[in-house]
């Protein structure tokens, strides 16, 4: 009986930005899942490779489903950003995560205080357009507060 080692492999499963990396990593996988099949089964298998690229096109559709595309930032995104979580937290508007609509009042009350500080720290430095939108948004929001506190 002979005595096989037991080797480990350390790899290297970070995500990178560029496209180059991505396609880099791909390939590594397909590699690996090749050399799997290799190893497990005899190479003249034909439908358990089929079976195999067509797990790893599976693979790579979730992978690039779960990539999300935002919005380029700036001061009004950052705003309407903030506007939604306020409508969120006053239950006008459903939790984009749990579906339900629930009320925190604290919270939206501490959300329209930080975009009240916010006009006042940047008071004289914005657009005028950038300027009227926050007024109009925290006039709106502060009416909804009151509104919903009674």
């Amino acid at each position: 009986m002979s005595e096989e080692k037991k080797t480990f492999v350390v790899k290297d499963r970070r995500r990178f930005a560029s496209e180059s990396a991505d396609s880099d990593e791909n390939e590594v996988r397909e590699k690996e899942k090749i050399e799997k099949n290799e190893h497990e089964q005899p190479p003249d298998d034909a439908e358990s490779e089929a079976q195999a690229i067509s797990e790893n096109q599976k693979a790579q559709q979730k992978a690039s489903s779960r990539e999300t595309h935002f919005p380029k930032i700036n001061f009004q995104t950052f705003i309407l950003s903030l506007n939604s979580s306020a409508l969120v937290q006053l239950g006008l508007i459903e939790d984009p995560v749990s579906g339900l609509k629930e009320k925190n009042l604290s919270l939206a009350k501490q959300t329209i205080d930080m975009m009240g500080m916010l006009e006042e720290k940047t008071r004289g430095n914005l657009a005028k357009d950038e300027e009227m939108m926050l007024k109009n948004i925290l006039y709106e929001l502060r009416i909804m507060y009151v509104r919903e506190s009674s």
